[in-house]
């Protein structure tokens, strides 16, 4: 059947409260998305964590009258009378399918490929992770996701030890083993994200040599050859000194999750530890590198 699609912008402060109300109007679902596609971790169970500007749509049987709809919400001190909205039909699909095509295989850096599971692996011979979208942020197809997998790619990875610092849907660990990584932690502060990369390892058959781990529940005097945090600019920035921490001397860093502007303060802060190569870029979002020094380089 088709439907009625309800879209308006909110911020993070207020968009539950306007999902809710939108509910109240008589939407069948409320979704919330990125308006500035900004990649955050997504929620622990119970909790709603929202990005600074979020659009909202409502969904709609296709006879409902939005007339009243309107004025419900104008009426509602969450709204101003004159707030924007877009109103669309949205005609009926297989919407399963529909998301499905969405996702195709996609190639990082010489050898390594991203596969949804229902679609054929193009390589049977490439370095292949399986990965279908899901609870956690992270199916290589945001900018910093693929700087992030070139990276790792392009590493020395045999025997190394590595840490996914904000593992997420777990798809930086399980590359990093694929690639040939000995061992690999993941450290994440959503117990979704834990979940999500168990599941995942367990698919691709790397789960035996995956540990994974709230911050609170890392065990002391854990150091990795290799880590790669793809977060955001903030956290880097307030957790750099736990990260230079948990990096051996001489080891390898790749953070993302950085827009390009914010690259140079972020290179300045990590450049106390260590020898920090120019940024690589992706449309507006920036990886940077680096090599740790050992106190006798200092």
């Amino acid at each position: 059947m088709p439907w009625i699609q309800l879209q308006l912008n909110a911020t993070a402060k207020n968009a539950e409260d306007i999902g809710e109300l939108l509910m109240e109007s008589g939407a069948l679902s409320t979704t919330f998305t990125d308006a500035k596609d900004v990649p955050i971790f997504e929620p622990a169970p119970g909790e709603t964590r929202l990005w600074g500007d979020t659009d909202i749509t409502g969904l709609y049987e296709a006879e409902m009258d939005m007339l009243p709809v309107l004025e419900q919400l104008r009426n509602s001190p969450l709204l101003s009378n004159d707030f924007s909205y877009k109103i669309e039909p949205l005609e009926d699909k297989d919407w399963v399918r529909e998301w499905m095509d969405i996702f195709h295989p996609m190639k990082f850096g010489e050898r390594l490929w991203i596969c949804p599971s229902w679609k054929p692996v193009p390589d049977v011979n490439a370095v292949n992770v399986m990965l279908d979208p899901g609870l956690a942020f992270g199916t290589g197809t945001h900018p910093t996701t693929a700087l992030c997998l070139a990276w790792l790619d392009s590493q020395d990875m045999h025997d190394k030890v590595v840490i996914d610092f904000g593992c997420g849907s777990g798809i930086l660990a399980i590359a990093a083993l694929k690639l040939g990584a000995k061992r690999v932690i993941g450290i994440d502060i959503d117990p979704q994200a834990i979940t999500a990369s168990r599941d995942n390892a367990q698919r691709n058959n790397v789960s035996d040599q995956l540990e994974l781990y709230l911050p609170a529940d890392l065990p002391t005097g854990i150091v990795a050859d290799i880590l790669v945090a793809n977060i955001l600019a903030g956290p880097l920035r307030e957790l750099s000194s736990s990260i230079e921490s948990l990096i051996k001397n001489k080891g390898s860093l790749a953070l993302s999750g950085i827009l390009e502007k914010q690259a140079d303060r972020l290179i300045d802060v990590y450049g106390q530890w260590f020898n920090m190569e120019k940024a690589t870029l992706k449309e507006e979002w920036a990886r940077l590198t680096g090599v740790k020094r050992s106190p006798a380089d200092t």
